[in-house]
């Protein structure tokens, strides 16, 4: 099936570039109906505009909580025919009103093996610990911070003179394919999400198709 996506971004849209470039190679069957940013001034919004994207900045400083400014993103993607809502580097905590716009259907990409360092500044956080591999990890949202059912996660080695910067830099080029190849295993159909067995309990899911030439498998949560 062709994902009909929208992205949402708050910073320079590396991982937003990367679905395009795929889409645009064939790679991954998709449409990015809408690229929405909360920051005006973020750099991945001048990408989508320069690949014939719609672009809609929705500020979270106009709205007076979450909820309400979640109503404003499920309104604006449902009007652009959204079926699939990426998180790519969006910085803002979303709600039950989005999540239940789009049951199962909202991803999120984070630069850590989840559920290590999840919130802000995971290469910070794998820095300090001292940890000898990190990496990233793709996986539906829920209410929690990068608590949501696991996708799929790649691995990258934590060098001895590592600086946040470079560490990032190197997870963030894992992000790109790791993202892009989850997308196409859901566009053909490999992804089963079976629903909680009881309130308490959390969805679990199944993916198939992610290459093991990334150093990813496929997870069962």
């Amino acid at each position: 099936m062709t994902l009909d996506l929208g992205v949402l971004i708050s910073g320079r849209g590396s991982n937003l570039q990367a679905i395009l470039d795929a889409i645009a190679a064939g790679k991954l069957d998709a449409r990015v109906r809408l690229v929405i940013s909360n920051r005006p001034g973020a750099l991945g919004l001048d990408r989508a505009r320069e690949a014939g994207v719609l672009t809609v900045v929705i500020s979270h400083k106009d709205h007076p909580d979450r909820a309400s400014f979640d109503a404003a993103l499920v309104a604006a993607l449902e009007q652009a025919g959204v079926t699939w809502v990426v998180l790519a580097g969006f910085m803002r905590i979303v709600t039950n009103v989005l999540l239940d716009a789009f049951p199962s259907r909202v991803i999120n990409i984070h630069p850590s093996l989840l559920p290590a360092f999840p919130g802000v500044s995971a290469q910070a956080q794998a820095l300090a610990h001292g940890v000898r591999i990190t990496g990233c990890t793709v996986h539906l949202v829920d209410v929690g911070t990068d608590t949501g059912p696991i996708l799929a996660q790649a691995a990258v080695p934590v060098l001895p003179d590592d600086t946040e910067e470079r560490l990032s830099e190197r997870i963030l080029a894992r992000e790109h394919a790791l993202l892009v190849h989850v997308l196409a295993a859901i566009a053909a159909g490999h992804l089963t999400v079976h629903p909680p067995a009881t309130a308490a309990a959390r969805s679990r899911v199944e993916l198939l198709g992610v290459p093991g030439a990334l150093g990813v498998e496929a997870t069962d949560d």
